[in-house]
């Protein structure tokens, strides 16, 4: 008899500590008046923005080339250690893309990783870096990608193995990880280098690559922006911190002329996944590339 108490005490806390993780893991959405607070859409900060975040390189159809890259038909896939993800159509189009989306539901998954069904996104969609975006430039991208031409494109599902397939756990990840406090604390920070962390941290998402991954594929924050493993397996993501190795023999007009031409102070050129991005850093406004740069140069060197 005390066993089958014992037993039954058991189920019933686990029962109870099973439903205060799916209450408090719950997707979450932002109140409503938060995007009310977005204010009149100013179109060339989304497109600013747009660039900035790099959405090119992973919403636009495999291979496009020129306008092409402005459809946002989505289909690439990005290998990881979980599994295949598939970047999703992000075009206006009413069905296969976000076209029918409100800005709070565009909102919630950039800054919340919530879907629009309320369903917990996969952090292969850098909302862990966009959670600190302004609610601002949230809007402005918004209405930025409802001018970009339309695609009816489908894109696979992701191919995930057991139990990386299962949503829920998804949950205890962002408890675990998503926040929208700065990664690196800098004391007596200037105007450019604030808005260099800003873009570094936020749009540009650019630890997502540069900074190396647990086991369970939240960003070693002690070791921001020091590279480490391609997560689709071949090669390394350098160090872009001002260390040897890094950027430490860089000046920041090298990092400046890098983000715009792709070439480095030796003469070499920018080469893999990067390409990319450097092409996205070329359309920004001088003062956000030169922002990014005296940032790079600012963060402790790992």
């Amino acid at each position: 008899m005390a066993l089958k108490k014992l037993l039954g005490g058991l189920v019933v806390l686990g029962a109870i500590g099973a439903g205060a993780f799916l209450f408090i893991t719950a997707p979450e959405r932002l109140p409503a008046e938060v995007w009310a607070s977005a204010g009149e859409p100013d179109l060339a900060n989304g497109e600013r923005i747009f660039y900035a975040g790099g959405c090119i390189s992973c919403h636009a159809a495999p291979g496009a080339a020129d306008d092409q890259k402005l459809v946002l038909a989505g289909g690439l896939a990005l290998k990881s250690p979980f599994g295949t993800f598939h970047a999703p159509n992000i075009s206006p189009d009413e069905t296969a893309g976000i076209g029918a989306w409100t800005l709070a539901e565009f909102g919630d998954a950039m800054k919340r990783g919530t879907g629009r069904d309320g369903e917990h996104l996969y952090p292969s969609f850098p909302y862990a870096s966009y959670a600190r975006m302004t609610v601002k430039d949230v809007g402005d991208l918004y209405a930025y990608l409802k001018t970009l031409p339309k695609s009816t494109n489908v894109a696979p599902e992701h191919d995930l193995p057991f139990p990386f397939n299962i949503r829920l756990a998804l949950g205890g990840w962002k408890f675990l990880y998503l926040n929208d406090a700065p990664r690196v604390e800098l004391a007596n920070a200037d105007d450019q280098v604030k808005r260099g962390q800003y873009l570094v941290e936020g749009p540009g998402h650019c630890g997502e690559c540069h900074t190396p991954r647990d086991m369970l594929g939240g960003l070693k924050t002690d070791q921001g922006l020091a590279g480490g493993p391609n997560p689709e397996g071949e090669g390394r993501v350098p160090n872009i911190t001002p260390a040897e190795g890094g950027f430490g023999s860089w000046s920041a007009g090298d990092i400046v002329s890098y983000l715009e031409t792709g070439f480095t102070p030796d003469f070499d050129s920018v080469g893999g996944a990067m390409v990319s991005v450097q092409k996205n850093m070329a359309r920004l406004p001088k003062e956000d590339r030169e922002a990014i740069a005296a940032y790079l140069k600012a963060v402790p060197a790992r």
